[in-house]
C-alpha cells in the first residue's frame, strides 16, 4: 500500500531517493541566484537582503527533509506534493534578484513560500491520524502550515517595506512553534544517517555553485593571473570539502546516532536546521567573492564588499562549525584551538585587503583552509593511536 508508514524508525539504513535528488535541483538555481546577488562590491544592505531571502527557502528545505525522514511514503500523492513544492521554490528563485525592492517580485516570492506551506500541510496531515504516541495533534500542522500559508499570501497586500517586517514576524512565529514542539511525535523516528546525508548533499550543492562561479568567471577574464586565482580558489574549496566530509559530517553522524530520545531531536534541529544555515550561507558568500576575485584579478586589490563576501564567508563558515562543535558538547578550549585562527585569519585578511592583490587574498584564505584540514587530520591520527 502507498500510505504513510506509521511504524517506529528501524535501524535499517536509508538514503535519499530519486525524488529528493530531483527536488534538490531547484536549489542549484536558488544558489546561483543568491550568489549572484553578492557579486561585485555588495554593501551591508545586499548582505542583509541575501540572508533574509535565503532563510525561507532553506527553512522550507529543512522542513520537507524532516517530513521525508519521518514518514516513508513514495505514493503518487507525496510525489505530486513534492513536485508542487519544487515549482513554488522555483518561482521564489526566479523572484530573488529584485525581491528586496520590486513589489511584483516580492509578491511572487511570498506566494511561492505560501504554496510551500500548503505542501507541508499536505505532507504532515496524515500524521494526525497515526495511532498512539506517533499521532501529531491537528492544531500543530494547522497553525504551523495552514495559518502561516494564509498570512504569507495576505502579506502581498502590505506595501513595501512593511511587507518585509511582516515576513520577519511570520518566520519568528514559525520558530516559536518549532521550539515549543520539543520533538513530540518525532522522538525515536529520526533516521540520523539519512538526515546527515541530506544536509551533506545540500553542502555539495553550494560547493558546486562555488566551482561553477570559478569556471564561469574565467570566461570573463581569460588571463594567466585569473587562472592562478581560480586555481587557488579551487584549492580553498577542495580543502573545505575534504575537512567537512571527513570530519564535520562524520562527527555529526556519530553524535546524532549516539543521542537518544528528545536530545537526538534537539541536536538534529539545532545542528541541521539552524547552524547549517550559516554553514551554507557562508559558502554561497565565498562563491560570489571568488567569482569577483577572478574577474578583478588584474586590479590592485579587491572591492571591500567582495573581500567581506569571501573572507567574511570563511570566517562565518568556521564560526558556524565552532557552534556545532560546542552544541555537541565539545570543550570550549578544544574548539578555540582551531576556531580562533579559523575566524581570526580571514578577518585579518579583511582588514589588510586594501594592501593585498586579489591573488594574495585568495592564497591566504586557501592556506588557512589547508592548514585547518592538516590540523584536523593530525588530531584524528593522534586520537586513533
Amino acid at each position: 500500500m502507498n500510505t504513510v508508514d506509521a511504524r517506529p524508525a528501524t535501524p535499517a539504513e536509508r538514503h535519499a531517493g530519486w525524488l529528493e535528488l530531483f527536488f534538490d535541483l531547484v536549489f542549484v538555481a536558488f544558489a546561483a541566484q543568491l550568489a549572484h546577488s553578492l557579486h561585485g562590491d555588495p554593501g551591508a544592505r545586499d548582505f542583509a537582503a541575501f540572508l533574509a531571502l535565503y532563510f525561507p527557502p532553506w527553512w522550507m528545505w529543512t522542513n520537507l527533509t524532516v517530513s521525508a525522514n519521518l514518514f516513508e511514503d513514495d505514493s503518487p500523492r507525496r510525489r505530486l506534493l513534492m513536485l508542487s513544492a519544487m515549482f513554488c521554490l522555483a518561482a521564489m528563485a526566479a523572484a530573488v534578484p529584485a525581491a528586496d525592492g520590486d513589489a511584483g517580485r516580492a509578491a511572487v516570492y511570498a506566494l511561492g513560500y505560501a504554496g510551500t506551506r500548503l505542501v507541508l500541510l499536505g505532507l504532515w496531515w496524515p500524521a494526525t491520524r497515526l495511532p498512539g504516541a506517533l499521532r501529531v495533534p491537528p492544531w500543530r500542522p494547522l497553525t504551523y502550515c495552514l495559518v502561516s500559508a494564509l498570512l504569507w499570501a495576505a502579506s502581498v497586500a502590505v506595501p513595501l517595506p512593511w511587507r518585509y517586517a511582516v515576513w520577519a514576524v511570520l518566520l519568528t512565529a514559525e520558530m516559536v512553534l518549532l521550539l515549543t514542539a520539543r520533538g513530540r511525535g518525532v522522538t525515536g523516528r529520526l533516521h540520523t544517517g539519512y538526515l546527515v546525508e541530506r544536509v551533506g548533499l545540500f553542502v555539495i550543492i553550494v560547493l558546486g555553485e562555488s566551482v561553477i562561479a570559478l569556471v564561469t568567471s574565467t570566461d570573463h577574464a581569460w588571463t594567466a593571473r585569473a587562472g592562478a586565482v581560480a586555481a587557488l580558489g579551487f584549492v580553498l574549496l577542495a580543502a573545505l570539502w575534504w575537512s567537512y566530509f571527513d570530519f564535520g559530517s562524520t562527527t555529526a553522524e556519530l553524535m546524532l546516532g549516539s543521542a537518544e530520545g528528545e536530545r537526538a531531536y534537539l541536536l538534529a534541529r539545532d545542528v541541521s536546521g539552524f547552524l547549517h544555515f550559516f554553514v551554507t550561507a557562508a559558502v554561497l558568500g565565498m562563491a560570489a567573492g571568488l567569482a569577483t576575485a577572478v574577474e578583478e584579478s588584474g586590479h590592485a586589490h579587491l572591492p571591500c564588499g567582495a573581500v567581506w563576501a569571501l573572507a567574511g564567508g570563511l570566517a562565518l563558515y568556521h564560526a558556524a562549525h565552532a557552534g556545532i562543535a560546542l552544541r555537541f558538547g565539545r570543550p570550549l578550549r578544544s574548539v578555540a584551538v582551531w576556531a580562533v585562527p579559523g575566524i581570526g585569519v580571514p578577518l585579518l585578511v579583511v582588514l589588510a585587503a586594501g594592501m593585498l592583490a586579489p591573488w594574495l587574498v585568495v592564497l591566504l584564505l586557501a592556506a588557512e583552509a589547508v592548514g585547518h584540514l592538516l590540523y584536523a587530520r593530525t588530531l584524528a591520527r593522534r586520537r586513533a593511536r
